[in-house]
């Protein structure tokens, strides 16, 4: 889908300049563009190559999601209407098979619910039209960053409980816990941050990936039953609460 208001001339050079500044920021940055209207595809493409990335462009969402299953890129942004197969679909399918490569969504649906079905559905990022290159090519770099910056580590262990990643069992004093998919997330957030206060933006945005407040007692309630998995029938409280502050992973007092 284009662009609502194309940039003018005056714009395209404003925004060039703009770009010109962050170029050294972002070299290398491999990006696919999966946008159908090849006016705005093609204007995209020239931004942020001139910002020092490498772009493959993919028309529609069938050849968007082959080019995204068959090649390693550093963020895909990804229009959410497209022919043959809409974005948030592209983005569920990869992340059902494990890709976990960032990804930014481009849609003129701009209300609440719609940018909740597009996170929902597995998105990084959520940004309506129209909009300013500037902010996107931020957008792009901070998703970037994300995903250069990735935990390598195949397990966590904070005291007893021992979190195996490759396998996504939890087992504590050797007692295999069973959790739900958001349980398994929330826990290994936790433990990847052992020692730390983690606040509630924090989990919202690595665990539920919001980037605002859904106004509910989402995290709560999540946090009440993995509690309840993890340290009932054991002596010792590994999750703790920090009033004012968040919560913490640690283990002793």
């Amino acid at each position: 889908m284009p662009i609502d208001h194309p940039p003018g001339e005056a714009d395209q050079e404003r925004q060039a300049c703009e770009v010109a500044d962050n170029a050294a920021t972002t070299p290398g940055m491999k990006i696919l563009i999966i946008e159908d209207d090849l006016e705005t595809a093609a204007y995209l493409t020239r931004a942020f190559r001139e910002a020092g990335m490498v772009i493959d462009h993919a028309s529609d969402g069938d050849s968007g999601f082959f080019l995204a299953s068959e090649n390693d890129y550093d963020v895909l942004v990804v229009d959410r209407m497209l022919p043959k197969r809409d974005g948030l679909s592209i983005i569920s399918e990869l992340r059902a098979s494990g890709d976990t490569t960032p990804a930014l969504i481009l849609s003129a649906l701009g209300q609440v619910d719609d940018r909740v079905t597009g996170l929902r559905a597995g998105g990084d990022d959520y940004l309506t039209k129209p909009y300013a290159f500037s902010e996107l090519l931020a957008r792009v770099e901070i998703l970037g960053r994300r995903k250069g910056t990735r935990d390598t580590e195949t397990s966590y262990q904070v005291g007893d409980l021992e979190l195996d990643r490759l396998s996504h069992e939890v087992r504590r004093a050797g007692k295999l816990i069973a959790l739900q998919p958001r349980e398994y997330r929330l826990l290994e957030y936790l433990m990847k941050n052992a020692g730390q206060v983690v606040t509630r933006t924090m989990l919202l945005e690595h665990v539920w990936d919001y980037h605002f407040d859904p106004q509910t007692n989402v995290i709560d309630v999540h946090i009440s039953r993995l509690r309840a998995k993890i340290e009932k029938d054991f002596d010792a409280p590994l999750l703790r609460t920090i009033r004012g502050a968040g919560y913490m992973m640690k283990a002793g007092d």
